[in-house]
């Protein structure tokens, strides 16, 4: 299977002590390249006319300007001399998987940081500075997917994608996420047009449980509606012991999950891009049952 990976992407450097550090990437590429019959594949830097499909010109060019002299937004989201080109690979590799995806070569799968699920419009946060998985939805529109599914396992709220989807009828977001937690969003009445189903679950239950209700929360969210395209926000700090979640799944349930979707959606292409998970060893081995469930 082909993975589309970022290595420009190490280049960005939060600094000293910040959780989403550039070990967690070179840790999931090295696991990736000792692994039988996966190919790395570096795809072109994202071009600038696609990210605005999803961001102002005005916030691309705060993210280029404050990293020449270090800069942040916000007190989580701090950028630097490399973050602009790293944030520029991590979509174009995304940007490789959807195009590897939709050419009926097999689903894909993007190994990225920094991730990209609170990026907002206008602005980065948590830890995000370029919103891969919404961008990955505009552009698959405009090669053919109307109907677009984004599903977010990460532990934490989308709340980026949220924001950018909430008034697509035709992109359904299913998010199930630690409740109360960061970024404070994603309650189950924050519905959109109807088209955003919001699983708020307490930490520390059984894994089995958080397994059944993104399940469930799939299923109703496209009953009698079949997408063209399947995103996944891929986080893995919803795994036992992840320094910033309080979930506890394991790494073969997200192989269920993408199992599971391949089973309800046989003929539709899936696309999982890389967001949390904050153990590097654990995010490789969550990562890798995914490539293994996606081959």
């Amino acid at each position: 299977m082909q993975v589309f990976a970022a290595s420009a992407s190490l280049q960005h450097d939060p600094g000293p002590g910040h959780p989403e550090r550039p070990e967690r990437l070179a840790t999931v590429l090295r696991t990736l390249r000792g692994a039988a019959g996966v190919k790395l594949v570096e795809p072109p830097p994202a071009p600038l006319d696609l990210l605005l499909t999803r961001h102002s010109r005005r916030y691309l060019d705060q993210i280029a300007v404050r990293g020449r002299a270090r800069g942040n937004f916000g007190p989580d989201t701090p950028v630097g001399p490399a973050s602009w080109d790293s944030a520029l690979a991590a979509t174009g590799a995304a940007l490789g998987a959807l195009r590897h995806a939709l050419s009926g070569r097999g689903h894909g799968f993007a190994a990225i940081r920094p991730p990209g699920h609170h990026a907002l419009a206008e602005s980065g946060m948590g830890f995000c500075l370029l919103n891969h998985v919404a961008i990955l939805s505009a552009v698959g529109r405009t090669m053919g997917c109307g109907r677009v599914l984004i599903i977010d396992w990460d532990v934490h709220h989308g709340n980026g994608t949220q924001a950018m989807v909430e008034g697509e009828a035709e992109t359904r977001f299913v998010s199930m996420h630690q409740w109360p937690w960061y970024p404070g969003t994603g309650a189950a009445s924050e519905r959109g047009v109807g088209n955003c189903f919001n699983l708020p679950m307490p930490a520390g239950l059984d894994r089995a449980r958080y397994v059944e209700v993104l399940w469930d929360g799939i299923v109703a969210a496209t009953d009698d509606w079949v997408p063209d395209l399947v995103l996944i926000s891929a986080g893995y700090d919803a795994m036992r012991g992840d320094p910033l979640g309080g979930f506890s799944l394991e790494p073969a349930d997200f192989a269920t999950w993408v199992t599971r979707l391949r089973e309800r959606f046989p003929s539709r292409p899936i696309v999982a891009l890389m967001e949390g998970g904050y153990d590097p060893d654990r995010l490789a081995a969550g990562v890798m049952a995914t490539v293994d469930a996606l081959r």
